[in-house]
């Protein structure tokens, strides 16, 4: 844990209520694994900041000519002020006029083996380490040489000869970052699109460490052993002028997003939608959780399930499980609505805008719009998100107490309330061939082991769409499309909207009477 004293040479040259860079909130890595990041700045001069995680900070040095895997080659190096962790994943736009004003990415990530304690390495002046990253590998030292009239630091960073140096390598040949594929001039183009210290991620390198693989192997991801198979195997077929999604693209994004997405599954039953050869094909539901399923998955095994009936489930606790339940085939994640804790006791109530064969899109905006107008009369907060296939669904928090069927009534009180008024749009028949192609406000979906689909969960179409969470104000955006969003750029989305569905964890409520 850094001491309060560490970060204040970094804090005092920022203000945070303008720069995007985190103000150091302490973060850590997994026991035992270090952490380095090399991050392209181009600032009034470009140069590549070097950091290594030391005793709870990221210890920096600023190397004008950027790291080489070139032996003969010494770069100098100037240690600056420690960074918070959180850095590690920065990658954006810092404001002209904020201190190292300027467009920066993640050139390369990784951990590192030094030799002996780096902290007293550091401060006797010599550091000699072992690096695993995207672009830097093999045994590097960093020696200082003496302190500069300013009181910084000069050091020189070398690599040693070993099996994985390169004469004449050149950190300007291989410009983009690890994190996004993105290039300096990329970022700056979209200066909006800037690092978002409120969202969990993925670490960078272990994703990245997937395009490695061939067609099968095994995955480090989140601390856990995954073995994957058929990576270049399409899973989605492509939409006008993209390609098509591979398994290795699928897997990519699960691991992206499950840090955002775990918080909504934690605690609960997973039903996994599973299509093992491809959205193209007919899926089935698969809810038992498979004998070779390694024993480190979260599980939960339900003491009310009769004969026949799926006993042990799937329980996403950790982003891994997440991982392995799309390696496995899962291109649908649908939890339950209630906690393996209490499983008669919903946390969400559901509201299912289910278009009809006739019903437009037009229509289902209506609908919802209706319903945004009733939760504003109620005063009562609930998110919406597109289903990545034609309709709209709306989850409601709820804090425990009431039973399925109590959420059930309410939530039809509701819906019946809103469907009066646009009658000629809604049908209440059970039978879809009954309902006359009008759309349904499904209210049945308020029961245990009945689920809708998760945020950010990709849909079995072509193009990877996904039903992603949206702003009430995006239903009168006349591009807003129900399977706009894909596989491909939703977490663009996420990092420059943020986690849109995140009131559905922090504000359960009590339902108000209607």
């Amino acid at each position: 844990m850094p001491q309060p004293d560490q970060l204040a040479p970094y804090r005092r040259k920022r203000d945070f209520s303008r720069t995007p860079e985190p103000s150091g909130a302490p973060a850590g890595a997994a026991d035992g694994v270090r952490r380095f990041v090399v991050q392209r700045h181009r600032a009034r001069r470009l140069h590549y900041d070097f950091r290594l995680e030391i005793d709870g900070v990221l210890a920096s040095w600023a190397v004008p000519k950027g790291p080489t895997l070139d032996p003969k080659a010494r770069r100098a190096a100037f240690h600056v002020e420690d960074h918070p962790l959180s850095y590690f994943d920065f990658e954006g736009v810092i404001p002209a006029g904020q201190y190292g004003g300027g467009d920066v990415i993640v050139w390369d990530a990784g951990t590192f083996e030094p030799q002996g304690d780096p902290g007293r390495a550091v401060a006797d002046g010599e550091l000699h380490m072992d690096l695993h990253g995207e672009k830097l590998h093999g045994r590097f030292a960093l020696v200082r040489t003496r302190r500069g009239g300013s009181g910084k630091q000069e050091w020189l960073l070398l690599h040693k000869r070993d099996e994985y140096a390169v004469e004449g390598w050149d950190a300007e040949e291989h410009p983009r970052s690890v994190l996004s594929g993105r290039t300096n001039d990329e970022v700056r183009a979209n200066p909006d699109r800037t690092w978002r210290g409120d969202l969990p991620h993925a670490d960078a390198a272990e994703v990245a460490a997937l395009d490695r693989i061939g067609a099968r192997g095994t995955w480090e991801i989140f601390g856990r052993e995954l073995r994957v198979t058929n990576l270049d195997k399409v899973l989605f077929p492509a939409r006008d002028a993209e390609d098509p999604v591979t398994k290795r693209d699928f897997l990519r994004y699960a691991a992206s997003v499950a840090p955002v997405l775990t918080p909504y599954l934690r605690g609960r039953a997973l039903n996994m939608h599973r299509y093992p050869n491809g959205a193209g094909t007919k899926g089935f539901w698969h809810k038992e959780l498979p004998a070779h399923a390694p024993s480190w998955l979260p599980r939960w095994v339900n003491p009310e399930a009769d004969p026949g009936e799926t006993r042990t489930y799937l329980v996403v606790d950790e982003p891994a499980a997440l991982v392995w339940a799309a390696n496995f085939g899962a291109l649908e994640w649908h939890p339950w609505t209630s906690k393996v804790d209490a499983p008669h006791a919903p946390t969400y109530a559901l509201i299912d805008l289910d278009p009809g064969t006739s019903t437009s899109w037009e229509d289902v905006l209506a609908l919802a719009r209706l319903h945004r107008t009733a939760f504003e009369h109620l005063g009562v907060t609930a998110r919406a998100k597109v289903t990545g296939r034609r309709g709209i669904q709306i989850w409601v928090p709820i804090a425990v107490g009431p039973g399925f069927d109590e959420t059930r009534a309410w939530v039809e009180q509701l819906s019946r309330t809103v469907g009066a008024v646009v009658p000629e749009l809604v049908s209440w028949k059970w039978q879809k061939s009954d309902r006359g192609g009008l759309a349904r406000l499904d209210y049945t979906q308020n029961a245990i082991n009945r689920t809708l689909v998760a945020p950010y969960s990709p849909r079995p179409a072509a193009g990877a769409p996904v039903s992603a969470p949206i702003e009430w104000d995006e239903l009168d955006d006349p591009g807003l499309r129900p399977d706009g969003f894909t596989m491909r750029d939703v977490l663009t989305r996420l990092e420059e909207r943020g986690d849109l569905f995140r009131d559905v964890l922090d504000r359960p409520q009590e339902l108000p009477p209607i």
